[in-house]
């Protein structure tokens, strides 16, 4: 039976281009999950998009000499461009600056007024002395008050894990230019957080299958929750719905707050542009829905303490009580699926410190589906990982080149030159049925892997299956078997069909490649779709065109199952699937890259 499946991509800042750090939390992970829930014949609905409100748009558009605007749809085009590039498989990815995703924010916010979950509150906020412009938390840093460490930011301290305010930190400074903040009172609505306290406590204590550093950084902080500001001294944002607020120039809800929203808005808007405005409820009303949020670790915070808060609140199911919001009882997160730090020389990849690899240059050299199997493969799924070009070049050179690229291309060569397609088997060996059996027996389990998470478990029982066939070939020799064509046209056929569903438990990591292998053994059509960009018209903005990604999956071929191979079909000579990189690659890195510290 097929099940509601939402794949909730964590939502890019579109203030500069994106870092293969960033995809290898909230962007690779979620793809290969949707590609393989889409291929076991899973209804899923891939959303996200740029965060464009707040300081950081603000700042850099300080420093380009443009508008906010101007500076969001500059760098929100350029996101999608890329992520598209990559091939990750969004239903729909769009921004937060439409007027849908102000009108759903705001809604939920109403729901949570009204239940009594928002107070206003008299605070200290941080200024800048020389610009005047309020700083947020997270643009505040300094010493925590609580462990020592000289790095917490405003909001918390990533160091022990507790919740901040700014104004309590030990010799506070700003990040954008390191001037120490004024801090100045004004009034801001709170979300009432320790009320929901025993509701999110009660929640969390079934989640006893996610990943331990998400259930226990979440748990701790259920221990220790205050009060938290929905509302910021600030001209760039969404309005705050509520007399004598609206009309206010500098009151705007913090970006923190419309941006998890975002999720939901996203899933409104694609439904409201697939003809059916309802279609957004088989996800977040229907019981027998399943839902997945992915992102690095710097973001569980507001994934599964803070977003889980709002929608308790809008369903009136927090420790107050109330009536449920505008959009029904709303489902609150199944699992949340967080990736540690994709580092280099032992640092996060940082634009400001130069230690950074664009995705642009990453795809413009070497192609998409190399870096999606490196952060499958060696990526920061469960710990912080080094990223190294001598690491990147082996994996490429061995694994996708020699064992799998190889594999292949030999196997489809062979038949191409001695049958023009593919053959017809005769009696087969043991050898033969203990192969075929092992890459059967490989959906299940892969499958397991990739329904749990576990890219690294998956990609290597797949890669487990090449090599399989690799020995196969080695141990039979059909290239010696001139004088025994049924034996050679057995072993070919056996090979081939093992390629068939290799290829087919790659497609979630390697879809591009995929499609090739698709074509190269005789097939036509779409195997693995591809995301596509497009140039719309906001639903709700006279006149703003926005850039969304977006794609017809429902047309793609691939299956998770291992499906015979057709007797006979043609097989055109084959090209190179993977090429070799430079061993001097790992060495030195290619040109626009960073140099890394010995």
């Amino acid at each position: 039976m097929s099940t509601p499946v939402l794949t909730a991509v964590a939502w890019p800042y579109a203030n500069g281009p994106r870092h293969i750090g960033h995809v290898s939390g909230f962007g690779v992970p979620s793809d290969v999950f949707s590609r393989y829930q889409r291929m076991a014949g899973n209804r899923v609905l891939m959303v996200s998009g740029t965060d464009e409100h707040g300081t950081p748009i603000l700042v850099q558009a300080d420093k380009e000499g443009l508008t906010p605007q101007q500076t969001a749809d500059k760098y929100t085009r350029q996101i999608a461009e890329d992520l598209r590039g990559l091939g990750l498989g969004y239903d729909l990815f769009t921004r937060t600056t439409t007027g849908n995703h102000a009108e759903v924010t705001q809604q939920i916010f109403l729901a949570l007024y009204r239940n009594g979950y928002v107070v206003p509150k008299t605070t200290t906020g941080a200024v800048s002395p020389s610009t005047g412009r309020t700083l947020p938390d997270r643009y505040i840093e300094g010493t925590c008050p609580i462990c020592g460490y000289d790095g917490a930011r405003g909001d918390q301290c990533d160091n022990c894990g507790n919740q901040l305010d700014a104004a309590e930190l030990i010799n506070p400074r700003s990040r954008i230019n390191g001037e120490k903040p004024k801090f100045v009172e004004t009034e801001h609505l709170f979300l009432d957080l320790p009320a929901f306290t025993q509701s999110l406590g009660k929640w969390l204590s079934t989640k006893t299958d996610w990943r331990p550093n998400v259930l226990n950084f979440t748990k701790n902080l259920i221990d220790d929750m205050r009060p938290r500001p929905i509302t910021r001294d600030l001209d760039w944002g969404v309005k705050v719905p509520l007399d004598g607020w609206r009309d206010q120039p500098l009151k705007r809800f913090y970006v923190w707050f419309d941006a998890v929203i975002g999720y939901f808005s996203a899933s409104v808007e694609w439904a409201r542009r697939s003809g059916d405005p309802d279609a957004w409820q088989q996800w977040w009303n229907a019981e027998d829905a399943r839902s997945y949020y992915f992102m690095g670790k710097d973001n569980i915070t507001f994934h599964a303490q803070l977003w889980p808060a709002f929608l308790l609140g809008h369903n009136g199911q927090g420790d107050k009580g109330g009536e449920p919001g505008p959009y029904g009882s709303l489902n609150l997160p199944g699992e949340i699926v967080s990736s540690e730090f994709l580092t280099m020389s032992g640092s996060k990849f940082s634009t400001s410190r130069g230690t950074v690899i664009y995705v642009n240059d990453f795809l413009r050299d070497y192609g998409p589906d190399t870096l999606r199997y490196f952060i499958s493969v060696a990526g920061p799924e469960t710990q912080d990982t080094d990223f190294t070009w001598d690491e990147f070049v082996r994996r490429t050179n061995f694994e996708l080149a020699n064992e799998w690229g190889n594999l292949v291309n030999r196997s489809i060569s062979m038949a191409h030159k001695n049958n023009g397609g593919i053959p017809r088997p005769s009696t087969p060996t043991r050898a033969d049925e203990e192969l075929k059996a092992q890459s059967r027996a490989a959906f299940e389990t892969v499958g397991t892997h990739l329904e749990r998470s576990r890219f690294k478990q998956a990609a290597a029982e797949a890669m487990r299956v090449v090599s399989s066939a690799n020995r196969y070939l080695s141990d039979q020799e059909p290239w010696k078997l001139k004088d025994d064509p049924d034996r050679r046209d057995t072993v070919l056929h056996t090979a081939l069909q093992v390629v068939s569903d290799a290829n087919t438990l790659l497609t979630p990591f390697l879809p591009h490649s995929a499609q090739k292998v698709h074509e190269a053994l005789g097939g036509a059509g779409v195997w693995a779709a591809q995301p596509e960009l497009h140039e719309v018209e906001d639903l709700d903005i006279a006149g703003r065109i926005n850039p969304i990604l977006t794609g017809d999956y429902a047309k793609e071929q691939a299956r998770w199952e291992s499906k015979p191979i057709e007797q006979g079909r043609p097989l055109a000579k084959p090209t190179p699937l993977f090429a070799k990189l430079d061993p001097k690659l790992g060495e030195t890195g290619p040109e626009w890259a960073p140099i890394e510290q010995a």
